[in-house]
């Protein structure tokens, strides 16, 4: 249909009346899809994770490095626990870290020595190396938490022998103090309690440092094993010591594909 005026010809769309009418549907089409509605913000609830206790002992996958040395010790406690007494006792004297094997053969005795258990695998340090290297590589990876035992392992070892080796030299020690039997994963779980103190909130923190700490303390008031007293409680400073290192983010794996 035509309207003729005064600036020409004007056109007025004329709806075909075989078509039905569709311009009220357009706006309906997202409520006629069938699909559920979003849920309105009020009614959103957060799910609770529930508790995995299973995640407190090492897996293969999940911390390697603890799964793997936990392998190790168990195979050596399983030699102390069914091989020949002579055997056992060459086995641990050979891997002693004494001031006697350190000035010889250093590297060798710091790696032999940290593949016993002292006590056996339901030794207090035997339970604490699981739980504590687990959740510590949980939360910092594997490298971190081998470079943490170590350095307890290493360190606390060398400041224990060393005044032992410049007492013997300056006549203050007997020759007998150069030979003894020192080895084991306990400097360096405590190594691992420090250093896992500085990861967890503080209302778990404080409690943990302050108790581990207590212990140590009284052990060495005890004046059982001073020297060995004295390691743990050097390899729990180092742990502390470290809490930088152990805080610092980790660097995201860049993977650049092009020639080998």
């Amino acid at each position: 249909m035509e309207r003729k005026g005064r600036l020409g010809v004007e056109r007025q769309p004329v709806q075909d009346a075989c078509l039905p009418d569709v311009s009220g549907l357009l706006d309906g089409v997202p409520r006629q899809r069938g699909g559920p509605s979003a849920p309105s913000p009020g009614r959103v609830r957060k799910r609770r994770r529930l508790p995995r206790p299973w995640r407190v002992l090492p897996t293969p996958v999940g911390t390697p490095f603890t799964f793997g040395y936990g392998a190790v010790l168990v195979v050596t406690s399983l030699i102390t626990a069914y091989g020949s007494p002579a055997l056992v006792r060459a086995l641990h004297q050979g891997s002693s870290t004494d001031v006697a094997h350190l000035v010889r053969m250093p590297v060798v005795v710091l790696v032999a020595s940290a593949l016993w258990v002292a006590g056996g695998l339901l030794s207090p340090f035997a339970v604490g190396f699981l739980v504590v290297l687990t959740a510590l590589e949980r939360r910092v990876g594997g490298v971190r938490t081998a470079c943490v035992f170590l350095l307890g392992h290493v360190l606390a070892t060398l400041a224990t022998e060393v005044p032992v080796g410049v007492g013997v030299l300056v006549g203050y020690l007997p020759d007998s103090s150069l030979h003894r039997l020192d080895y084991g994963v306990s400097f360096g779980v405590a190594a691992g309690v420090g250093a896992l103190g500085g990861v967890l909130p503080p209302w778990v923190r404080w409690p943990l440092l302050g108790v581990f700490g207590w212990m140590l303390v009284s052990d060495l008031v005890a004046f059982a094993d001073p020297m060995t007293n004295w390691g743990h409680l050097i390899a729990f400073g180092i742990g502390i010591a470290v809490w930088p290192l152990v805080r610092m983010p980790a660097a995201p794996v860049r993977v650049r594909w092009g020639r080998m």
